[in-house]
């Protein structure tokens, strides 16, 4: 069994560093894995370790899990990879992302939603990649974001200002070509 705080020695009351929180995602990720957790309970979990302020907070997602086996070479909330090729994708409800998701559409189109997502971490990039397709992307309501992509011959509207301040900030990238991207932030339900 993992100990009361993901380090020993750790303090419960020293505040979580990045590190800290991707160490207990890939705890999870093993856990999911192996099944010892449902995609579910992996989900809230995770979300709850992103959202995660000091150590303390930590411990108890881990407590009932025995620690990872093997270091993995890289985090599967790392990157992920959504695609819509002479099709139509929607992705929404609970689904976990990866701190650089790349969104690409040709000749199709994909709609996601990140309303309710589990984002892995404060900052998030979104690589928006269309092609003769049409991406519509929402992203939570306290988001905030900011456009460092393209467009050649096609539509790109990329609007969310400065949210509250205390939503992720989601950068996107890529371009669109002869398609559409839009990208909005949803209204709380």
């Amino acid at each position: 069994m993992t100990s009361l705080t993901p380090y020993a020695g750790d303090d419960p009351a020293q505040r979580a560093s990045d590190a800290d929180r991707d160490r207990i995602a890939a705890v999870l990720g093993e856990a999911l894995a192996t099944g010892r957790l449902t995609s579910v309970e992996h989900a809230d979990r995770l979300d709850a370790a992103y959202s995660a302020v000091t150590i303390g907070d930590l411990a108890p997602l881990t407590r009932d899990l025995p620690e990872a086996s093997h270091a993995p070479a890289a985090l599967s909330t790392e990157r992920h990879r959504v695609s819509a090729v002479f099709s139509k994708i929607i992705r929404r409800g609970r689904w976990v992302a990866g701190r650089h998701t790349e969104l690409s559409s040709v000749f199709g189109a994909l709609i996601v939603d990140l309303s309710d997502a589990v984002l892995p971490g404060r900052e998030v990039t979104l690589e928006l990649n269309s092609f003769c397709g049409k991406l519509i992307v929402t992203v939570p309501a306290n988001a905030r974001v900011v456009d460092e992509g393209s467009a050649v011959f096609s539509k790109r509207s990329v609007t969310g200002g400065n949210g509250d301040g205390e939503g992720p900030l989601i950068r996107v990238t890529g371009n669109a070509r002869f398609g559409k991207i839009v990208v909005y932030r949803g209204t709380p339900r």
